[in-house]
């Protein structure tokens, strides 16, 4: 009989709770290089959709030594200087939401060439590989080439699968094969979606302190569609 108790979740981003699997295996591979002090490597890009893993290794990465930082958050050319002017690493994500300024891109390369000249930590990520990212400037394009550069895709079934099954591992919950395969056949593919749909199951069956089961699965999806409905 399952045990209905509150057990502390392991904490998002780290590599110890990163979901390693053939659609990630080389970013998780590189993501460990650029942050093991003893490796010659120091200059890593990832990308791919939303959803993939990017913002969980790049957070991984800073831990608690470097900021994090991402393009989604509005900033100031002297905010972003001042941020990473006295840190040991250039963590910054979501490069495809840099606005258009000219200040500001100008910032970052400057940035970006401090690191690389002094063998700083640079991580980057963006939802294309550097080529496409339109919105940075040319030279720093072409530099975000000479380093490691990985793709993340979680889309495939068997990834999706593992991540669903690690989620629930990490709430030390088992969850049936059945209703990982109705999960998956009725959640969007993008890996926050996933998660969000795991813990609306598992939130249920706490309060209704009830076992995770296909009908159950099937009751909670019924219930939120009702509630989009409202």
């Amino acid at each position: 009989m399952q045990q209905f108790f509150e057990f502390p979740v392991i904490p998002s981003f780290s590599f110890d709770s990163f979901v390693s699997c053939e659609g990630n295996g080389a970013a998780l591979k590189f993501a460990l290089k650029i942050a093991d002090p003893a490796d010659s490597e120091s200059l890593l890009y990832l990308y791919g959709p939303s959803g993939s893993g990017k913002t969980h290794l790049l957070s991984s990465i800073a831990g608690s030594s470097f900021p994090y930082f991402s393009f989604r958050e509005p900033v100031s050319p002297e905010r972003l200087v001042s941020m990473f002017s006295a840190a040991g690493g250039l963590v910054v994500d979501d490069l495809q939401d840099i606005p258009d300024d000219p200040d500001l891109k100008r910032a970052l390369w400057q940035l970006f060439n401090e690191f690389h000249t002094s063998g700083r930590t640079i991580a980057m990520a963006g939802a294309t590989p550097p080529r496409e990212l339109s919105t940075l400037d040319d030279h720093l394009t072409s530099r975000l080439l000479w380093g490691l550069i990985a793709r993340l895709d979680t889309t495939d079934d068997s990834s999706r699968r593992m991540i669903i099954k690690k989620v629930a591992d990490d709430h030390q919950i088992r969850i049936p094969d059945d209703v990982v395969d109705y999960v998956l056949a009725t959640t969007s593919r993008e890996v926050g979606a996933l998660i969000t749909a795991f813990k609306q199951l598992y939130r249920f069956s706490m309060a209704e302190k009830r076992r995770i089961t296909l009908p159950l699965a099937r009751e909670v999806r019924e219930v939120s569609l009702a509630e989009r409905v409202l």
